[in-house]
């Protein structure tokens, strides 16, 4: 994920950004971000925007990423447009008062929950998929009726620059306003009073923002990553399967915090499905040369480093070419892999593939139980049994049977980690609840009032209260 270094700053009198968070606060004392009609303005604003700006938002991701309009509409421009589409439709269902069971003890009366925006929002992007990780929880917070501040990761600058650009000029900065800078600005963001905090990157750092945040008692919402596996079982179709789990892994040059991080196959199919595996792969790039837009670069050369680094040559059954000036590293399969190994101790967020197989469902799942909680999890299978058997078992984020990464299109379904890989949930209603606060509300009419609860507490209002509350 987005690679953020924290460094302890000034104090918080002293920080540049306060006057942008306190601007932003009187906004939304104001009401002004409030009104629905307000805030479907600006969603549909900002879908008219990424509509009118594509191709200067096809380029600058082209330029951190060498990616293809093809992949960035699907996977963050076409997406964010499917997120506002869905927000503009189901809005005033989700802000509306939710009526709940009012029970005797209150009568007579009624109660409802009131969904109230949480105030002053700060965002923090990731560099992996620059315009989505950023502009979607913005739409959320936004939908919620909130001030939001954006700041997307430094490593894609160009994107960075674009959504500066897009955003800045065309929203005041009181209702919505992108901040660009590296770790120094992060921090000063993080060191200030907000209501809300979004984070999306690494475990380490989502921990040090959770640290940071503490001191001001503000909540998080954390979306990391993890070692996230990909079971395939002996029934499992494994030419759909080896296919599906290719495109997921050389999807944004395996930079995606829900890609299948390694493959976990029953050992009877082991050899079956490396062989499949390699025919998917034939069609991805091998070497610099045959690389177009239609499979991007890693976004740094000390990333490409690192991921050189946990290649073992030995493992290599499939790719193993890595050009660290070009960015470059092919998509591999690696095995035989074991959890000792270097490439299995931390998320690879690259085009790298272990396999290791199993002969004992039960055993398996007993060493997962033993990892970090990962984002995602995918199973291959035909058997209804043994698929509910991992599903109940494992935690994780969310994830797929029979397929990878397709859960994400659904905004229907809340997106988000557990443990290790994050706290919270968004996209759709999921990220409108994450942004709001559900105020709890009991309204009484005044034509009766029970006196059970009054003294002096005869023997027949304890009768009545022990039958109104048993």
């Amino acid at each position: 994920m987005g690679n953020i270094e924290l460094e302890n700053g000034n104090q918080e009198s002293q920080n540049p950004y306060l006057p942008l968070l306190q601007a932003q606060q009187k906004y939304f004392r104001q009401q002004s971000s409030k009104p629905l009609q307000t805030r479907k303005g600006v969603l549909r604003k900002l879908a008219q925007l990424l509509k009118d700006k594509e191709s200067d938002l096809f380029e600058a991701i082209y330029t951190d990423f060498h990616k293809s309009a093809f992949e960035t509409y699907a996977a963050e421009l076409g997406f964010l447009q499917h997120e506002i589409a869905f927000a503009l439709k189901h809005l005033n269902a989700w802000a509306k008062p939710k009526r709940v069971a009012h029970g005797l003890i209150n009568f007579p009366g009624r109660s409802y929950v009131l969904s109230q925006p949480l105030g002053s929002t700060l965002i923090i992007g990731a560099w992996n998929y620059p315009y989505q990780v950023s502009l979607l929880p913005a739409i959320s917070a936004l939908a919620a009726g909130n001030t939001v501040v954006i700041k997307p990761s430094e490593l894609a600058p160009a994107t960075a620059a674009a959504m500066k650009q897009l955003i800045n000029t065309n929203f005041p900065a009181e209702l919505i306003h992108v901040v660009e800078g590296a770790a120094t600005e992060t921090q000063q963001l993080v060191d200030l009073p907000w209501n809300s905090i979004f984070f999306t990157g690494s475990t380490r750092v989502g921990r040090e923002i959770y640290q940071r945040a503490a001191k001001n008692l503000t909540p998080v919402t954390l979306e990391l990553g993890g070692k996230s596996p990909a079971f395939v079982l002996k029934d499992a179709n494994l030419k759909d399967a080896a296919k599906k789990i290719a495109w997921a892994k050389c999807l944004n040059a395996g930079q995606t915090c829900v890609a299948p991080d390694f493959v976990w196959v029953e050992a009877e199919v082991r050899s079956a499905f490396i062989e499949e595996l390699c025919k998917a792969f034939e069609a991805y790039p091998k070497a610099p040369d045959q690389a177009s837009d239609q499979y991007v670069k890693i976004i740094s050369k000390r990333h490409t480093e690192r991921m050189a680094s946990l290649l073992d040559s030995k493992q290599v059954v499939f790719g193993g070419q890595i050009d660290v000036e070009q960015r470059f590293v092919s998509p591999t399969l690696l095995h035989p892999v074991a959890w000792e190994d270097p490439v299995m101790q931390e998320e690879i967020f690259g085009p790298l593939l272990p396999i290791m197989e199993f002969e004992n469902l039960e055993a398996a799942l007993n060493q997962a139980l033993q990892q970090p909680s990962p984002l995602a999890c995918y199973v291959f299978s035909t058997d209804s049994r043994r698929i509910r058997q991992i599903l109940d078992t494992l935690p994780f984020g969310g994830g797929c049977v029979n397929d990878c990464l397709m859960h994400l299109a659904n905004p229907r379904l809340p997106f988000g980690g557990v443990g290790h890989s994050g706290s919270g949930r968004y996209h759709g209603e999921a990220g409108f609840r994450t942004f709001s606060h559900e105020k709890s509300i009991v309204e009484k009419f005044g034509w009766f009032d029970a006196p059970v609860r009054y003294p002096p507490y005869l023997p027949w209002k304890w009768k009545v209260l022990r039958r109104l509350l048993p």
